[in-house]
């Protein structure tokens, strides 16, 4: 049972690892709103590092953002998390692997591996973690931009890559919590060794035996 939670855990992480780098390299973070125009010749759309524009003959540009310090702060930080996430998901795997029953490294000792397996577990959360506030951060800033009536610019919607994003943050939670559950219930527990008490009962038939045959200090002409 616990191979199979392990195959299924690492084969969900992977998913999800690969899911995090399709949703970082995907150009829809964000796409012009077409709310309220009749006529659509254009389009913008942007991700974590550059911005495009295409118009209705299908021809687009791009051009990548020329200064990392003139963006706002959401990107910076969405990207710095992004880019943990895909580390912590490469650690996760490879614990993982290595924790594996099945697995050669490590010889037979199981807890060991059961140890190296919970690391990459927990390896799997923080890939997920870090994925779901990137993504909820650069969410939460579209959608505070399109109901704010007072906001001059271009106003976006939720892309594609966001929504890859949320499920590889699923993904990779779920499987990090079932890969940290099989360990835990399969750890060994330990045995509380407590000492040796002799029974109050056997003490008092000794002490009553032992009373019966002590033999008497006194001769029987004592008692005459």
């Amino acid at each position: 049972m616990k191979e199979i939670v392990e195959v299924t855990s690492l084969f969900t992480g992977f998913v999800s690892w690969i899911m995090v780098y399709v949703s970082l390299e995907h150009q829809y973070w964000k796409e012009s709103t077409q709310d309220g125009s009749v006529i659509v010749t254009s389009a913008v759309y942007e991700n974590l590092w550059r911005s495009c524009a295409s118009d209705s003959t299908g021809t687009y540009d791009c051009r990548e953002f020329p200064s990392l310090f003139a963006l706002p702060g959401y990107i910076q930080a969405s990207r710095a998390l992004m880019i943990a996430s895909i580390v912590f998901g490469t650690f996760g795997l490879a614990a993982t692997l290595v924790g594996m029953q099945c697995s050669k490294v490590c010889g037979e000792n199981y807890i060991l591996k059961g140890r190296v397996a919970a690391i990459g577990g927990v390896f799997f959360l923080l890939q997920g973690i870090c994925t779901m506030i990137a993504i909820s951060w650069y969410a939460a800033n579209i959608t505070q931009q399109f109901f704010d009536q007072l906001y001059a610019g271009t106003k976006y919607e939720i892309g594609q890559a966001l929504y890859i994003g949320w499920s590889s943050a699923v993904l990779a939670i779920c499987g990090g919590s079932c890969l940290l559950f099989s360990c835990r219930s399969s750890a060994p527990r330990e045995k509380i060794a407590y000492p040796y008490q002799p029974s109050s009962r056997g003490h008092i038939l000794s002490t009553v035996a032992t009373s019966q045959t002590a033999p008497s200090n006194y001769d029987r002409n004592a008692y005459v």
